[in-house]
């Protein structure tokens, strides 16, 4: 799906006119894509193109994003790394869903296309070591481990998880029983491809967990799973718990009223936001005209990191030549720059595919049953 031109710098469906420096960006703007994600992702970007190119642009030249729908399909997203590749791009960024931002990884690594992931955290987003990528968000090795940590913590050693088919579900339930096996705990798997939410009470109550997590699709079967939950009179000391951040998005709140609340998932913002922090937040909630979620900062930082890039690797400063992917996707582990969450530099991870920034924040949060859009931290790490 092709999406219009915006303000901010989004260029024309078919390109530019050469003068311009373009970025390649893939989103979730439809369903079954998680819309409110690619919402704030795009915001994020948007913002600190406008900065950007407010700025002088890169050598004089505005930077301008082509905006592709992902719909959280994998085949979408690879026919848009092979289209935005044959317009030129100079780099590929985006993409919330780990299952799509794997398939469009291995495709951009194919064609020697610099990809900076900005939100999607499965480990394993390419096969095989590669140069061409980069990624913001954590693996998500780190942050469900600290997440893991955190039921430990609050007495749960029984932890029952509501699972669709994915190899991101998948992952996260390993992550999860190795974390809590080695601590005396075990995780409990429902198949919800099988179940209906109902049963889903009834398998907790027969298998005495404390703890449910949800590791399937919102709205649908997320926000039925949580009001079954939360009206059985047999469950009514039952942890709920989302560590794919479906409750950080506005619409949760909307379609589950007070039961939104108490439902800790993880989330990629310090405990506090410095000046630079500060200031994008207050862009963006004029923008989105809601709270901006850790997505939206991802987006922004997204932009920081390859403006930086281009300015001082991936352009010569004319208007003749387009900047080279190759010298972008060698100055990956030369980045070091401020964004809105810290400084960001990439460094190679044991067991990562990609060059991965070590160190954004993890956070284990919830919203607060007397105030739902209050976000009360539980642990970070």
């Amino acid at each position: 799906m092709r999406t219009p031109s915006s303000p901010a710098g989004a260029a024309r469906a078919d390109g530019s006119d050469g003068s311009s420096v373009r970025i390649g960006v893939l989103l979730p703007l439809t369903r079954p894509g998680w819309v409110g994600a690619g919402r704030h992702l795009l915001a994020g970007l948007e913002l600190a193109v406008h900065e950007v190119n407010e700025a002088g642009g890169i050598d004089g030249r505005p930077l301008e994003l082509v905006v592709r729908d992902t719909a959280a399909d994998p085949r979408t997203a690879e026919a848009a790394v092979d289209e935005l590749a044959r317009l030129g791009v100079a780099a590929l960024a985006g993409e919330y869903h780990s299952v799509v931002a794997r398939a469009a990884a291995t495709r951009a690594d194919a064609l020697g296309l610099p990809y900076l992931c900005s939100s999607a955290v499965l480990d394993a987003l390419t096969e095989q070591p590669t140069e061409w990528v980069a990624r913001l968000s954590p693996p998500q090795s780190r942050g469900w481990r600290v997440y893991a940590g955190f039921l430990l913590g609050a007495g749960h050693r029984r932890i029952a998880v509501a699972a669709q088919p994915s190899v991101y579900w998948a992952s996260g339930t390993g992550i999860l029983r190795d974390h809590l096996a080695a601590h005396g705990g075990t995780v409990i798997e429902l198949d919800m491809s099988a179940l209906t939410p109902t049963a889903v009470c009834d398998e907790l109550v027969e298998h005495r967990a404390t703890a449910l997590l949800l590791l399937v699709g919102h709205p649908e079967p997320a926000v039925s799973i949580v009001k079954s939950v939360r009206h059985d009179p047999r469950l009514t000391e039952i942890l709920i718990g989302a560590p794919a951040g479906q409750p950080e998005f506005a619409e949760w709140a909307t379609l589950l009223g007070d039961d939104s609340a108490a439902v800790p998932f993880l989330r990629y913002l310090p405990e506090r936001l410095g000046p630079l922090g500060a200031r994008v937040e207050t862009a963006l909630r004029e923008r989105l005209t809601e709270a901006p979620s850790f997505v939206a900062f991802e987006g922004y930082d997204t932009v920081v990191v390859l403006a930086d890039v281009l300015r001082s690797h991936g352009a010569d400063g004319t208007h003749a030549t387009a900047p080279d992917r190759t010298h972008i996707a060698a100055s990956w582990p030369r980045v070091t720059v401020e964004g809105t969450r810290g400084q960001i530099r990439f460094s190679r991870t044991p067991g990562i595919s990609v060059w991965q920034w070590v160190w954004p924040p993890v956070q284990v949060v919830d919203r607060d049953p007397a105030e739902p859009d209050r976000f009360r931290i539980l642990r970070t790490g």
